[in-house]
């Protein structure tokens, strides 16, 4: 009797530890979901930006050897830009949209650093699709290493359990230039949109391998029309881990991260199986954002060395994409990279909320900046106008920090 007895304990000891793990993990799924749904409240979003850790899984990306800061020779900024006619004030610009941070580099020297709303400099920011464009170096390094033989060939010869499905028949270049093809629904407005159910994904520890594969429909044909869709960067990186037969996170420390020098840490936020969230989980210190403009400006050599083959540089940054599905949208698109309206051989990384890495190569100038800004898409032309009034002031530091004018005078 009193072995049954011990056992029926036993029992309800493993049922009440197995309610308790269990209670314990759903707890912290919907304390995670919370802060997902209210990321972008005002009173949360420039704190929540610089401890994205706290709210998601993440992963450190390891560094080795010794940090290399930039030397820094700070000049007074530039006090104005012009905008359609207008003369305003750059102040005025960084209080309105929100900026955390912003930092200028000219010629591997900072010339002009600021931190905003309580910031610091020691703040790991989230890149949100500035990540698009050190994914883009990712595959430059597999590219020039042999890993990946042809940018026609299909990413299903490398990822097979995307057989089947939305990218059934799109090729790596496809890919590359955002004309997959697929339907996905990139209103961040939209709370049953397909971008904030990914983000859900992400927060409940799913997989996004498991989500991307999942994804059955089509558009239009592969490579007919440009639509910007995140999830073909979460893609590229299933089939860049293929190729390569390593992490994202690996390939990224080996490859490009310990030939930089950062100053600081950096993490990517990741799914619940470690995948990195590479269409926009980069968080580092905004000056180390300011290494990628760097080592692009300098063709893919960071202080005389190859790191990005310089073939790879020439063509990621070219608009290459087909033309757009959206009118709204006016700049070029290359390989994960954007082209500013009448560029002088200008690009950028963008993400949403106000992020920027710019990189000016005739004016020898790379402008960073992060932010907060809650109204990036409240022009009426799905925050366009906004991007092209911001370009206008990275041009307008530019020409004040570099010896360089904007062909055809005024924005």
């Amino acid at each position: 009797m009193k072995t049954v007895i011990r056992t029926g304990l036993r029992i309800i000891a493993v049922l009440v530890l197995v309610a308790f793990v269990a209670a314990v993990w759903n707890r912290e799924r919907l304390v995670r979901l919370y802060h997902v749904t209210s990321l972008f409240d005002a009173e949360n979003i420039v704190g929540n930006f610089s401890h994205m850790a706290d709210i998601f899984f993440s992963a450190p990306i390891p560094t080795s050897g010794e940090p290399r800061p930039w030397p820094v020779a700070l000049a007074p900024m530039p006090e104005t830009y012009a905008w359609q006619g207008e003369t305003k004030s750059i102040a005025d610009r960084l209080e309105r949209t929100a900026v955390t941070s912003l930092v200028v580099v000219r010629d591997g020297t900072i010339v002009a650093e600021d931190y905003y709303l309580g910031t610091t400099r020691e703040d790991r920011r989230i890149s949100w699709s500035m990540a698009k464009s050190f994914l883009s170096a990712l595959f430059g390094i597999a590219v020039g290493e042999g890993k990946i033989a042809s940018l026609d060939a299909r990413v299903t010869d490398y990822v097979p359990e995307l057989a089947g499905g939305a990218y059934e028949g799109a090729t790596i270049r496809n890919v590359l230039n955002m004309a997959s093809g697929i339907r996905f629904n990139e209103d961040y407005l939209d709370f049953n949109s397909d971008i904030n159910r990914m983000g859900r994904v992400l927060a409940l520890g799913k997989s996004m391998n498991a989500f991307a594969a999942e994804l059955k429909e089509k558009e239009r044909e592969p490579g007919t029309a440009r639509q910007y869709v995140s999830i073909d960067t979460h893609v590229l990186g299933m089939v860049l881990s293929a190729a390569t037969g390593k992490s994202v996170i690996d390939y990224f420390a080996e490859k490009l991260w310990s030939k930089l020098g950062p100053e600081g840490d950096a993490y990517y936020l990741t799914d619940g199986y470690g995948v990195p969230f590479v269409l926009g989980g980069l968080n580092m210190e905004t000056r180390d954002y300011a290494r990628l403009g760097q080592l692009y400006l300098d063709g893919g050599r960071w202080q005389g060395t190859e790191v990005v083959p310089e073939d790879w540089v020439r063509q990621s940054v070219a608009p290459s994409a087909p033309p757009v599905s959206n009118p709204n949208d006016v700049f070029g698109y290359g390989y994960q990279w954007w082209v500013p309206v009448d560029a002088d051989g200008e690009f950028y990384a963008v993400g949403i909320y106000g992020q920027y890495i710019y990189v000016n190569p005739k004016a020898r100038i790379v402008v960073v900046q992060t932010a907060a800004d809650r109204n990036f898409r409240a022009d009426g032309h799905d925050g366009h106008i906004v991007k092209q009034e911001t370009i206008a002031m990275f041009r307008a530091i530019a020409e004040h920090y570099g010896d360089w004018r904007l062909p055809g005078g005024n924005n």
